[in-house]
């Protein structure tokens, strides 16, 4: 006759075990989110810090802040996808100025055929039109052979393959030109890794062109803007 009760006792029992485990359960997520959520916003500021030290650090390598006395990165407009400069999603570029007058565009652009597949780069180009620098910013190349187009890895210390591109624009060396010497070109590259130097050449080619002819627009664009402009073959 006791049965029934004992049962019933026991469906109490374990019902009040999986409501306090529940409520435990409860409480630990609310705690951990409500941590995870005062470490975001605490860490957040100095995240954002570290984003930006980055990409002055980058900018730097082919724009020394010498150059440009404004506030680069609050001189920047949107790029929509360029296939002139390889480029398949939304990137920013910037507007570097001296004493209120345009002083250089620095932006990236990316060569899709490097021979292990795409090669990021970030380049500045003179409101003169000429290519200032132009850095590597990432790739899969052959380590030890094809990796020379990134100055940290070329063996040359005292004068990387990268920097043949400094200074140089249309009227220094021809468009057709752009291409490296195995091609008919002005440009050097290393024996036996010829498809990465190729990659990087007709990328920053293509990348000078179409900041030429689109740089007196890119200068007047209200900052934050949007361009829309044609595109360079």
């Amino acid at each position: 006759m006791n049965e029934p009760i004992e049962v019933g006792r026991r469906e109490s029992s374990v019902l009040r075990i999986s409501l306090r485990t529940a409520a435990i359960m409860l409480a630990f997520t609310l705690v951990f989110t409500a941590m995870m959520a005062g470490t975001y916003k605490a860490t957040e500021p100095l995240v954002a810090a570290s984003a930006l030290a980055e990409k002055l650090r980058l900018i730097g390598e082919v724009l020394p802040p010498a150059q440009y006395d404004n506030d680069l990165m609050a001189d920047a407009v949107i790029l929509p996808p360029q296939a002139a400069l390889g480029l398949d999603d939304e990137t920013r570029l910037w507007r570097a100025r001296r004493n209120g007058g345009p002083a250089a565009l620095v932006f990236e652009a990316a060569a899709r055929d490097g021979y292990s597949g795409r090669i990021s780069l970030i380049l500045a180009v003179g409101a003169d039109g000429r290519l200032l620098a132009v850095r590597v910013t990432g790739h899969k190349e052959t380590p030890g052979l094809g990796d020379y187009i990134d100055p940290k890895k070329d063996r040359n210390k005292t004068r990387p393959w990268i920097t043949q591109f400094n200074n140089l624009g249309f009227d220094g060396v021809p468009r057709d030109k752009w291409r490296v010497k195995k091609d008919g070109g002005r440009f050097d590259q290393m024996s036996g890794a010829t498809i990465s130097a190729r990659a990087v050449t007709n990328a920053s080619g293509r990348a000078l062109a179409w900041a030429v002819e689109n740089r007196d627009k890119l200068f007047t664009l209200p900052p934050d803007s949007r361009f829309e402009g044609k595109e360079t073959p």
